[in-house]
């Protein structure tokens, strides 16, 4: 049963030694993620699972303890998945290695967590039913559910400036604010691939994973620094 979530960014550039002299900028980003764990911290849930997108080598799931590095962004920073030892090779994607740093600046001890890692170009109906697999079980369980909106908001995004990119995200910040299930399952998956959204598949696995926990939406950031929309939502 799902019983809260959270929905927050994950650029690397969030982490302050990654952003190095650029970290203020994200203070704000930071700050309403903070509040994004409180409120999964105040549902008192028996399992958190991180959800985030990976590459083809990132998918699948991750046990607590799995370990991630931001070494290849050219920072000696370490991070872990919850406190508890792991034997996992794999190194957690980049969205979890972030989502663990998140957690660690808090101090996450409310629950053993899990990750998983999903597969960008996965189908909808495909996301809505590991989000149904997620809730089916008797534990409570909370959700940090990462990824970002488009890249292609202005002319020095990563993605160049498209002009769907703003109503996009628009609609994205909306039906992430008010919980609307039904938008979510129907965003573009063509339309998210080609405005580099990587947050559309985790943001579906939740709208399966939420069909019958009847959770309310409030919207705590939405901003393009970088021309990349970066949103922050709490379901409680």
């Amino acid at each position: 049963m799902l019983v809260a979530a959270a929905v927050c960014p994950c650029p690397p550039v969030l982490v302050p030694e990654v952003a190095a002299g650029a970290a203020p900028e994200l203070d704000a980003a930071r700050a309403a993620c903070t509040d994004a764990l409180g409120v999964l911290a105040a549902a008192r849930p028996d399992r958190l699972l991180v959800v985030g997108p990976a590459g083809e080598e990132g998918r699948g799931a991750y046990p607590e303890g799995a370990r991630g590095s931001f070494r290849g962004f050219g920072v000696d920073l370490d991070v872990q998945l919850g406190r508890a030892a792991a034997e996992s090779a794999r190194e957690l994607p980049t969205s979890l290695a972030v989502a663990a740093w998140l957690l660690e600046r808090v101090g996450w001890a409310d629950a053993r967590i899990e990750g998983l890692g999903v597969g960008e170009p996965l189908a909808a109906e495909r996301c809505i039913e590991v989000g149904r697999e997620i809730a089916a079980g008797p534990d409570r369980v909370a959700m940090l559910v990462m990824g970002d909106a488009s890249a292609c908001r202005t002319l020095k995004a990563p993605g160049y400036l498209d002009e769907r990119a703003e109503p996009f995200d628009a609609a994205v910040a909306r039906a992430l604010g008010a919980a609307d299930l039904a938008a979510l399952r129907v965003l573009d998956t063509e339309l998210a691939y080609e405005l580099k959204a990587s947050g559309r598949a985790p943001w579906q696995v939740l709208a399966g994973a939420a069909e019958d926990a009847g959770l309310y939406g409030a919207l705590l950031y939405d901003s393009a620094p970088y021309g990349v929309g970066y949103l922050v939502a709490t379901w409680s």
